[in-house]
């Protein structure tokens, strides 16, 4: 839990200090001074009676009532010292800077949970052990350097990982970026990630706390947790971005199904930050970029102007905007006319519109204030302006300070002179703007914030889905693969359209069959997992020879216990899978189908229940989605058909939380329909 005298303590007590500024004791103490901490502090020294001009005490004992102990000794002193303030000095919080805990085998676990149950004990507040502290508005408790500059307003930042958060730093201050809070929680061993986003939800107030939030986190040990608080505070009006680090797999897994290859602890948590409207980060330049974005007016749409004197930069830009989705629309008839009438000869108005080098001040003013005032089918602009010698920055800066306060569409100021304009630049900065020195960078984390969802709904789509038969089929069904039979009454059950089929296991069936089927048939063997390796598929059969012929060689393949033949279907394969990960739920996949599955490995990713918002996105997230449009000529698929079923499977999972991987592979869609014509179910109770 987080108290109030972990974030506004009246007193501190760092056990540990030093006069040495090498020694975490040290660099902490002189951190809080540095932040000028108002209340009282303390030192405890056992050689000392003065450490950096604060008054050190040789023995804990004799220290007055203390709200909050920073230890930076040994691990093996600290429990003593914390029952000590504890039972006796009233602390109710604790920063442990110290290592040798559960990060160092089984004792120091123990160690960690003794002192965690104790601090419990009093409904205290823990941070650590093993970070590097944590920053409020009211002192700074962290021994690394930079020390970010505070600004209540700024960035609140969680991290599990103490130098990645000094790295972090490192990567936010040149472009601008202020944090109002940081949480370094290192081993968690009370107060993890999930839990400072609690505190984030209960004490966020519209326009008085900081409405960014950024993450750094390497173990979700609570997910229905960070999903719920996340989204409630993007609902409030906050926006969040994150890094999820340790996802990759040392080998791939064994897996009997497309799905269970695919769906990866990785899918999971990709899965749930777009359920909750997190922005997903790969890096730290990423993450800074991102928040720098989320500084300036929020982008409500995917149409961006480039106004920029320098062509190459503007062509990389326009390139990672549209790798990602977003559009650079090129400007034509009188806007592209007008435009180049207030530019000097060999300007472009197309869309990069590029002023070249000797561009002026006045007509940046003007080429900025058109766009804005005049082009409402423009949704945002990117300036680009570097220092060429031929502009004073000082003077550019200020127009550009100017027109990002007054400017109803979002401006993003693209400023790589960090070297050559560095005091110009500082000056801006000091305004309270933030930077983007990387135009690829910026393109890229623009395209993230506009691709991910807003957070769904928490209803759960119950129509024509029939809960009670789902359950009685689930609690008939043996562990293992269900039988055809059984999948199509299951998927039945939750109204999801499956192909005309059945089972057959003589010829004398197979025959019978035909009039009732009709052809075209597909064959495929029953028994083995992947049938095309065996030679189990055979399609489009119009004639009752090849019939019987094809049924006569797969019954005789190994480990065959029967044939399924299907009416054949044409249209475009579809993919819809889902894999149980733990503690995070159905993690389910959708794509193109067939062999396109795991050849191309376009696949997205949403955790169940989905809404039709979620799946939509999902959908659209696809490389391959101008497939699914329909491109070239040939027809594209039913969207909304798609989504109802990637809804329904999610409700049924819902209720079937022994179904542990479902692989429905291909679906075939049309303009018209959308029909699973395969599909295979584990079940493990």
């Amino acid at each position: 839990m987080i108290n109030e005298k972990l974030i506004n303590p009246d007193s501190i007590v760092v056990i540990g200090g030093s006069d040495d500024l090498y020694k975490p004791g040290g660099k902490i103490l002189k951190n809080i001074i540095d932040g000028k901490f108002r209340g009282s502090l303390y030192v405890v020294n056992p050689k000392q009676d003065m450490v950096q001009g604060v008054k050190s005490y040789r023995d804990l004992r004799d220290i007055p009532e203390t709200d909050l102990a920073i230890l930076a000794i040994q691990a093996k002193y600290c429990l003593q010292d914390v029952e000590l303030l504890v039972r006796q000095k009233n602390t109710k919080a604790f920063i442990i800077i110290s290592a040798g805990f559960s990060e160092a085998g089984e004792e120091g676990r123990k160690l960690e949970n003794d002192i965690a149950a104790l601090i419990n004990s009093v409904n205290g507040s823990l941070i650590g052990p093993n970070c590097i502290g944590m920053i409020s508005p009211y002192y700074n408790g962290i021994f690394t350097t930079p020390v970010p500059r505070l600004n209540k307003m700024g960035c609140d930042f969680v991290s599990g990982s103490g130098a990645t958060a000094v790295f972090i730093f490192e990567s936010a201050i040149p472009k601008g970026v202020n944090f109002s809070s940081v949480f370094s929680v290192g081993n968690s061993a009370q107060t993890g990630v999930e839990d400072v986003l609690e505190y984030w939800d209960s004490t966020y107030e519209p326009g008085i706390s900081s409405p960014v939030k950024l993450i750094y986190v390497e173990s979700i040990r609570d997910p229905d947790k960070l999903l719920h608080h996340a989204s409630s505070l993007i609902r409030k009006g906050c926006r969040i971005a994150a890094i999820k680090a340790g996802t990759s797999e040392a080998g791939s897994r064994a897996a009997s199904s497309h799905t269970g290859a695919m769906a990866s602890s990785d899918s999971a948590v990709e899965a749930l930050f777009r359920k909750a409207g997190i922005v997903r980060c790969a890096g730290r330049e990423e993450l800074t970029t991102v928040a720098s974005v989320f500084f300036y007016k929020h982008l409500k749409g995917r149409n961006i102007a480039i106004i920029t004197h320098a062509g190459g930069p503007a062509v990389m830009l326009t390139d990672a905007l549209s790798a990602g989705g977003m559009n650079i629309p090129k400007i034509t008839g009188g806007h592209h006319d007008k435009l180049m009438a207030m530019m000097n000869p060999g300007a472009s108005a197309d869309n990069p519109i590029d002023m070249i080098a000797t561009a002026t001040n006045e007509q940046l003013n003007n080429v900025i204030e058109y766009v804005d005032k005049k082009m409402p089918e423009i949704d945002g602009m990117t300036v680009i302006f570097g220092s060429n010698g031929l502009n004073d920055m000082t003077v550019i800066y200020d127009l550009l300070h100017k027109k990002i306060e007054e400017c109803d569409k979002p401006l993003f100021p693209i400023l790589p002179s960090v070297a050559a304009s560095r005091t110009e630049l500082e000056y801006f900065l000091e305004k309270g703007h933030v930077n983007f020195p990387d135009e690829v960078v910026l393109g890229r984390a623009l395209t993230k914030i506009s691709n991910t969802p807003y957070p769904a709904d928490e209803k759960i789509h119950l129509k024509d889905i029939d809960v009670p038969l789902i359950r009685k089929i689930i609690d008939n069904a043996p562990n293992g693969y269900l039988d055809p039979d059984t999948i199509q009454k299951l998927l039945t059950a939750a109204s999801i359209p499956t192909v005309k089929e059945a089972v057959v296991k003589t010829k004398k069936e197979v025959a019978a069959l035909v009039n009732r089927v009709g052809f075209p048939l597909a064959l495929k063997v029953i028994g083995p997992v992947h049938k095309s390796d065996v030679g189990g598929v055979t399609l489009n059969i119009k004639s009752l020879t090849h019939l019987e012929a094809e049924f006569s060689r797969m019954i005789k393949i190994k480990d065959v216990k029967a044939v399924l033949v299907q009416r054949m279907l044409t249209g475009t394969e579809l993919f819809i899978g889902a894999k149980y990960e733990p503690k995070f739920g159905h993690v389910i996949l959708c794509g193109l189908g067939g062999i396109f599955v795991e050849t191309l490995g376009d696949v997205s990713s949403g955790l169940a229940p989905l809404t039709f918002n979620e799946a939509n996105s999902m959908i659209k997230s696809l490389k391959a989605y101008r497939i699914i449009k329909g491109t070239r000529g040939k027809p594209g698929i039913n969207e909304q058909k798609f989504e109802e079923i990637i809804v329904r499977l999610s409700s049924l999972l819902r209720f079937a939380t022994e179904i542990k991987e479902m692989d429905l592979n291909p679906l075939i869609g049309s303009p018209d329909a959308i029909t699973v014509v395969d599909a295979r179910i584990r079940i493990e109770k």
